[in-house]
């Protein structure tokens, strides 16, 4: 080999090692911005003065896994309201099928709640009983009564938030959340008080914490409920949206989920759990 030509080999591998060792500079330069930003964040969240209370009830689960990774992705905990409602797979969303699905949600630090086991609807109070019991005409729109209406005493309706709790619990090993959602926001103060005669708060939503997943995509399509939400939530909201609906053909989740997120964000919002809220979390503290 020619000396000039050895000389050439050597320069080009020192050139190499210090591309290397470039690359290796970057790399390492890139994972410490990144660690930095995700602990800002984190610290973020922690002091916000402007928190927001994401929520969602149960659907037909074919975008709760979808739901799932964008909550994860940008570290977001949120409350679940479950029922056994019928999914797209033809099973419940408190059946087995789904268990690994709320353990693994439970391992992410989200938080659970009843919506009511079969997704009973109050259509009405009704007269006490000559005992004095309460009574309501309920209608599930679930398991296997559904579209049925049938009179419930007090204690048959705080046997439907019960049962959901349970179920909740037996699949995630953590105990849900003194709490529950009527189905559609329905109730009484008659209803409300039983239920809080049997260990549950009732949660409904703010007025700009409808996100409109429930509405017809063809009169509210995806960008204009994601504009209306980035313009009108405001600091301590309650925010509601679905594991999906059956009715909307353009799905709204995760299309807006997260965009909306990553805008909150930005314009300073933070995401607590339903555990954290100030007009919850002395009742959640009260019943452990």
């Amino acid at each position: 080999m020619a000396f000039g030509h050895w000389n050439t080999l050597r320069a080009e591998t020192k050139a190499m090692k210090c591309l290397k060792f470039a690359i290796f500079f970057i790399a390492i330069q890139a994972v410490n911005t990144s660690a930095t930003a995700q602990n800002s964040l984190k610290n973020s969240d922690k002091n916000c003065s402007n928190p927001l209370y994401l929520t969602f009830d149960t659907g037909h689960m074919e975008v709760a896994p979808l739901i799932a990774d964008v909550l994860n992705k940008h570290q977001v905990k949120v409350t679940f309201f479950a029922a056994n409602e019928r999914t797209k797979e033809g099973n419940g969303s408190l059946s087995q099928h789904w268990a690994p699905w709320w353990k693994a949600r439970a391992a992410e630090g989200h938080e659970f709640a009843s919506h009511t086991y079969d997704h009973v609807y109050w259509r009405g109070d009704l007269p006490n009983t000559a005992a004095g019991v309460a009574q309501f005409r309920i209608k599930p729109s679930a398991g296997a009564f559904e579209g049925r209406e049938f009179t419930y005493d007090a204690k048959k309706y705080c046997e439907q938030i019960a049962f959901a709790a349970e179920r909740l619990q037996d699949f995630t090993g953590k105990k849900p959340l003194p709490l529950y959602r009527a189905p559609g926001g329905k109730t009484s103060p008659k209803l409300v008080a039983v239920a809080k005669s049997c260990g549950f708060e009732h949660v409904g939503w703010s007025p700009a914490g409808f996100l409109g997943d429930e509405l017809s995509s063809t009169a509210y399509p995806n960008d204009a409920l994601l504009k209306k939400a980035l313009s009108n939530i405001k600091s301590g909201d309650i925010l509601l949206a679905h594991l999906g609906i059956w009715s909307r053909q353009d799905p709204w989740a995760p299309a807006v989920l997260e965009p909306l997120i990553v805008g909150l964000k930005a314009k300073g919002f933070c995401f607590k759990t339903l555990r954290e809220h100030p007009q919850y979390k002395g009742f959640v503290a009260a019943s452990k």
